[in-house]
């Protein structure tokens, strides 16, 4: 993989992560026209890394709602704060459970399959439709939304489901405001991210080496800048339900990766 391959990834990870379109999607099509159906050994790492700088980039653009949050929490009492991270903790669970015990199952679905990929695009796009439709509320996220949310972000594993676009839906259609379904969205990702980064880093499944520290920082900094502007304007489009527009875009591009995929 050379630098600018990496920069391409790296700003399509970026975007992707926060827009409804699928990150892992994406980037499943994108190395299929660059011409790597099988990408190189250190593309765990490389993986690691676009997600960490997507990581960083939510930090950044929520860093006052993670002061806030943090500083309840030391308070130790029964707050909004405290509520509101053990919403996250909640929603987490069905993630963590997938990720830890069906990884091997996980895997089939990822390697250049890009019928299976626009077909979740296909889906993706239902969602997004349907989301764009429901009337706002001023309903904040609920202990039984939280863990619902979180099974749609287990489901959204999958290459072409859209974590975001189908968390935000979830909680849109479970009539959650939007603003807070996409904050909600944004920092419950933060946490798993960086747990699968840690499980990583344990497993010592990451391997690394000198030739590799161009395209891995070209990539982490495309991811970090692309991630920052994405997330927020993302949280803007939702709040002025702008979701329709990303629902044609996949639903477009869910049908060319059919297409491509059945007749090339």
């Amino acid at each position: 993989m050379d630098i600018i391959d990496a920069i391409i990834l790296g700003i399509v990870q970026g975007l992707t992560e926060f827009l409804p379109v699928s990150s892992s999607g994406h980037l499943e099509l994108v190395a299929a026209i660059l011409g790597d159906s099988k990408l190189p050994e250190e593309s765990m790492m490389f993986t690691v890394v676009l997600h960490f700088a997507t990581a960083l980039s939510t930090i950044l653009v929520f860093r006052k709602d993670l002061v806030e949050i943090f500083k309840g929490l030391f308070q130790f009492k029964w707050n909004e704060e405290t509520k509101f991270s053990l919403k996250i903790i909640i929603s987490m669970i069905p993630a963590a459970i997938v990720g830890v015990f069906f990884n091997d199952q996980l895997e089939q679905f990822f390697g250049g399959k890009i019928v299976f990929v626009g077909c979740m695009l296909l889906l993706t796009a239902v969602l997004l439709y349907l989301a764009d439709k429901a009337k706002n509320t001023d309903k904040p996220v609920g202990f039984w939304n939280a863990f619902l949310v979180g099974v749609s972000q287990a489901i959204a594993i999958l290459p072409g489901i859209s974590r975001s676009g189908a968390t935000i839906s979830t909680s849109v259609l479970l009539g959650i405001d939007k603003s807070k379904a996409a904050r909600f969205s944004f920092l419950m990702v933060v946490p798993l991210i960086l747990g699968k980064i840690a499980k990583d880093i344990l497993d010592g499944a990451l391997t690394y080496n000198s030739e590799s520290f161009g395209y891995l920082s070209a990539g982490f900094i495309a991811a970090f800048i692309a991630g920052y502007f994405a997330c927020t304007w993302m949280i803007a489009l939702v709040r002025k339900s702008k979701l329709t527009y990303f629902s044609i875009y996949c639903a477009i591009v869910g049908l060319i990766a059919i297409g491509a995929g059945l007749y090339l």
